[in-house]
């Protein structure tokens, strides 16, 4: 099993339905309450790529991607479009979006990460697979070079600095991301004449943990 650094057509995944998913233990007890609990620390994004085929050329697309990753066998990245940069969807991202690390002086290496917050209560993502070139980088607020003060791994999203940040600093981080996934099948049946009569195939697809 290996991981492709590729991403599926990104005008394939744009009408896709899909997102977050968690997994939830419940047990009811004898007086009525529940006592909630979660073996997942982070959500597992699901989506369906068969539902953005719009044409024959599409559908041979698919299919050429979904042989090329061996079916369930190699993993790829996908661009969820509804989630897929470290700012609102109507800016672009920049240096400041997100959190990333506190400078200890020591530590030169740092995750990208995006955090949901809503009221009181937030989760932190961790963020693997950046888009080449899409990264930028501050240091209490003070912007740093590429290539110079600092490098970015886009197949692990780790961000290395050439110099420990020092001591109290805040590291911040603007990104574009994909998500790691695999097919969710390893057979994809439909013929041409349900297809232009407006019946997809379905082709689940998974996030991976890596």
């Amino acid at each position: 099993m290996a991981f492709h650094e590729v991403r599926f057509p990104a005008n394939l995944s744009f009408g896709s339905v899909g997102g977050p998913e968690r997994r939830t233990e419940i047990v009811t007890l004898a007086n009525g309450f529940e006592e909630r609990n979660t073996p997942w620390a982070h959500s597992r994004r699901r989506y369906d790529a068969g539902v953005g085929l719009r044409s024959l050329t599409d559908l041979e697309a698919l299919i050429a991607f979904f042989e090329a990753r061996r079916g369930r066998l190699h993993g790829f990245r996908w661009k969820d479009w509804t989630d897929f940069r470290s700012c609102p969807a109507n800016t672009r991202p920049g240096p400041l979006d997100q959190i990333i690390g506190t400078g200890d002086a020591h530590q030169t290496v740092f995750q990208l990460q995006k955090t949901y917050q809503s009221g009181a209560e937030s989760y932190v993502r961790p963020i693997g697979k950046a888009v080449l070139g899409s990264v930028t980088v501050a240091v209490s607020e003070d912007p740093k070079v590429e290539g110079v003060e600092f490098t970015v791994d886009p197949a692990t999203g780790l961000v290395s600095f050439a110099v420990a940040p020092p001591l109290g600093t805040r590291i911040s981080a603007g990104f574009e991301f994909d998500v790691p996934v695999r097919f969710d099948t390893d057979g994809i049946q439909v013929s041409v004449a349900s297809f232009q009569a407006g019946e997809v195939p379905s082709v689940p697809v998974v996030e991976i943990r890596q």
